[in-house]
């Protein structure tokens, strides 16, 4: 198998460090906007807010609205707050995330509801949203303010939608993208498509990115699935099996599932309905799945979206931004691997 999806002149391993250097000054702004926000008289608030945010991640959705408006050669300010918002609106819905699926571990380091319970992140999580809002509303942009609100609701029905395919084992590889699309996808668009509004850039500008965005956020979150049957709770921050225990009906299981004979049916159906659950099951899945060649095809989904990505991103200059965003996509497809 190969990662490679577009040409590295000296082949080294793609990396974040392109983007992660292009963008390290304007993400100093940035953090120092997400701190001042999460100031609260209530210290529990920046507290667990603080727990989460500073647990390694790589911030992603902020540094791709920092490296759209590098890509178009943006000379203002306005971005920062708004890759601040994008940030808190990612938060807000990792800590709801965590609450609905019981997770112990993000990022190899306990969860906060684990810490300060269920209420307690739900609250905070809508006090990182309420911030974002206002972080919206000062940018002073209608166009900035429906974008990033639509994406809000999308992340939100994507989340439900989710919810209700729990543990449905007949769940179709469309209704998988629809899922993915929304709940991980939507805010990776919208993070790029704002570049182009405080940019003063044209539509056609703004969809360019919103597809980049969009594709590699579909890219994204297929590695995601596909590493949860090849990688341990330090490679993917979470616990190994996670997503098989919870009855998640993702991409691999899809296909292991269709492509199963009767014996390997039933396993299937067993497990999404929760009577299969222990450790010698997800070790019998990841075997099923491997065999089936499942993470194999979902990963070439993945580096078939990663393309549409950079594919995206033909209409811009060449120069340091736009190889910094093309690799990230090829990063984002490398970490399986």
């Amino acid at each position: 198998m190969t990662a490679t999806i577009h040409r590295l002149g000296d082949k080294r391993p793609p990396s974040l460090d392109p983007m992660l250097a292009l963008v390290a000054h304007d993400m100093n702004l940035v953090n120092t906007a997400i701190l001042d926000r999460m100031r609260s008289d209530i210290p529990l608030i920046p507290e667990l807010a603080g727990h989460l945010i500073a647990g390694g991640g790589k911030r992603m959705r902020p540094m791709l609205t920092l490296a759209s408006a590098k890509l178009l050669g943006y000379p203002g300010t306005r971005h920062h707050r708004l890759a601040a918002a994008v940030e808190f609106i990612h938060t807000a819905t990792l800590l709801h995330d965590d609450v609905v699926d019981s997770s112990d571990l993000r990022r190899g380091r306990r969860t906060a509801n684990i810490i300060w319970g269920n209420p307690a992140s739900v609250l905070v999580g809508d006090f990182l949203f309420s911030r974002s809002f206002e972080l919206m509303v000062e940018d002073g942009s209608l166009k900035v303010l429906k974008i990033l609100s639509n994406a809000s609701a999308v992340i939100a029905e994507g989340e439900v939608n989710q919810l209700t395919a729990v543990r449905k084992i007949d769940l179709s590889e469309e209704r998988y993208l629809d899922i993915i699309g929304a709940k991980t996808a939507a805010l990776f668009a919208a993070a790029c498509r704002i570049a182009a509004v405080v940019a003063e850039r044209p539509e056609s500008d703004e969809a360019a990115l919103d597809a980049y965005g969009r594709n590699l956020g579909i890219a994204f979150q297929l590695v995601d699935d596909a590493i949860d049957y090849t990688s341990d709770a330090g490679t993917m921050g979470k616990d190994a099996g996670d997503d098989f225990r919870e009855g998640k009906m993702t991409l691999p299981i899809i296909l292991a599932y269709a492509r199963a004979d009767a014996e390997g049916r039933r396993f299937w159906q067993d497990a999404v309905i929760g009577r299969r659950s222990s450790d010698a099951d997800f070790a019998e899945a990841i075997q099923r799945v491997q065999a089936s060649r499942a993470v194999d095809d979902t990963l070439a989904r993945a580096r078939h979206y990663g393309q549409r990505a950079i594919d995206a991103l033909g209409r811009f200059d060449n120069g340091a931004a736009k190889d910094a965003m093309i690799e990230a996509v090829e990063f984002a497809v490398a970490r399986a691997y």
